[in-house]
């Protein structure tokens, strides 16, 4: 901490005390914390700061989740509402959706979405809407860090000069950083506090500041240059896992006509103690971020006039593996003598991975919309979702999740399993289903499955 308290020092003699008035207020837990955006990632960020002993404030732009969280209901899985209740209870978290109580907290972290346009470019307009938002109510002594994945120099190119729109001076008076969220919905073996940060500010002080505030809520921070390295950071992590599962679906798709199997093959693999890690193929990529962030770093390469051949190859091998998957399903009715138009298909999980109720971006919306094009009649179940949402880029029918019942089972051509959760009885899936298409490798230890379960 030594090089941290020099940097605030030089602050504090340059300016109005602003940087030590919050560096003390953060090491005596009275710093009250804001967090906008209350989703998958916000809400766990909340958590973390509560156990650590501070006052939080939630913001949202959506009323019904304020008005669910403020009578102590949570709407995330993994964050039960015993817990949001006892925020409450403790007077430690105040859920809101008034954006003028942005002067209050001493710290706002950012977490709203970042997703892509329909022509895969990135869509900045939370980011800028949120950013408009505080400047309206900065204060001189506010420490702003954006947590939402973006590309590299959002935070210097487009935060900061709406910031700036305030009048207020970065470094004198307010402080800006970024600290890229690493969140694992679902994972109980990584919660928000015991993932490591990795923080990057605009300036030194603005850096330290941001470094001090969250090296008391999670297990280890990890300080880096700049913003821009930050930024980074977080996109070569998501890009990494998208080029490796894109190596192992296109070596699915190629094994399989070979007629190995490709997780038989990765479990060998991945008996070797050095230079392998293990990823896994599937019927496409879900979530807020693999789906997403590596066109990011496409689309600013296109600006700098460059080509990323190697991103977007494996970009566009994980967006054709629905097709793949269905093309595979009209196989296997095939070989029981039954067309794909009219057959009934029974999409087992919706979420976009294993037992999390996060459908964001999930390959199950698209697996559904080529089945219906090409005739199939849809139905689903999935325990964490009982009804499909509306979803930004998808045509989603509006179904209720069926019981999981063997009566459902039996009534369907064929049962299509899109996410395994642990919930599921995959010796009773098979029991009673006349056909299975397994795209995750549910059913490699039901006895006697191969005999109506097809891999895809």
């Amino acid at each position: 901490m030594a090089t941290v308290s020099a940097t605030l020092r030089e602050a504090h003699r340059s300016t109005n005390g602003a940087p030590a008035k919050l560096q003390d207020a953060i090491r005596a837990k009275t710093a009250k914390v804001g967090i906008i955006g209350l989703g998958y990632v916000g809400l766990p960020l909340i958590r973390a700061f509560i156990q650590a002993g501070y006052r939080t404030l939630g913001f949202d732009v959506d009323p019904v989740k304020v008005r669910r969280l403020q009578a102590g209901q949570s709407y995330i899985h993994h964050v039960p509402s015993e817990w949001v209740a006892q925020w409450l209870e403790d007077e430690q978290f105040l859920p809101t959706a008034d954006m003028r109580l942005l002067s209050e907290p001493d710290a706002i972290l950012i977490c709203v979405p970042t997703p892509l346009s329909a022509s895969r470019d990135p869509d900045l307009s939370y980011i800028e809407a949120t950013a408009r938002q505080i400047a309206q109510s900065l204060r001189p002594g506010q420490l702003v860090v954006l947590e939402s994945t973006t590309y590299p120099g959002t935070t210097r190119e487009v935060v900061l000069p709406i910031l700036a729109e305030s009048g207020l001076q970065v470094g004198r008076d307010f402080f800006l950083a970024y600290s890229p969220e690493r969140e694992d919905p679902g994972n109980p073996d990584f919660t928000a506090q015991g993932i490591p940060k990795v923080v990057g500010g605009i300036d030194e002080a603005s850096r330290d500041l941001a470094d001090l505030l969250y090296s008391q809520a999670v297990v280890r921070t990890v300080p880096v240059s700049s913003c821009e390295v930050a930024e980074a950071c977080k996109i070569l992590e998501n890009t990494y896992r998208s080029v490796n599962i894109a190596l192992v679906n296109e070596l699915k798709v190629l094994l399989a006509n070979m007629g190995i199997d490709v997780w038989e093959v990765i479990e060998a693999a991945k008996t070797k103690p050095f230079g392998f890690q293990a990823f896994y193929p599937g019927p496409g990529l879900g979530g807020h971020c693999i789906p997403i962030d590596p066109f990011y770093l496409t689309w600013l390469a296109r600006k700098h006039g460059l080509a990323t051949r190697f991103i977007e190859l494996a970009g566009e091998i994980n967006t054709s593996m629905p097709q793949y998957v269905v093309d595979r399903v009209a196989e296997a009715l095939n070989d029981v003598g039954k067309p794909l138009r009219g057959s009934r298909i029974g999409v087992l999980g919706v979420a976009y991975k294993k037992d999390v109720d996060d459908p964001r971006e999930s390959p199950s919306f698209r697996l559904m919309e080529l089945l219906q094009a090409r005739g199939a009649v849809i139905s689903y179940n999935d325990p964490h979702i009982e009804m499909l949402p509306e979803m930004r880029h998808y045509d989603s029918p509006r179904l209720a999740s069926e019981p999981l019942t063997a009566e459902y089972l039996a009534s369907q051509d064929c049962v299509l399993i899109a996410t395994d959760h642990s919930a599921y009885d995959w010796e009773f899936v098979v029991r009673y289903a006349r056909l299975v298409v397994d795209t995750r490798n549910a059913t490699r230890a039901v006895a006697g499955a191969g005999e109506k379960v097809y891999k895809a």
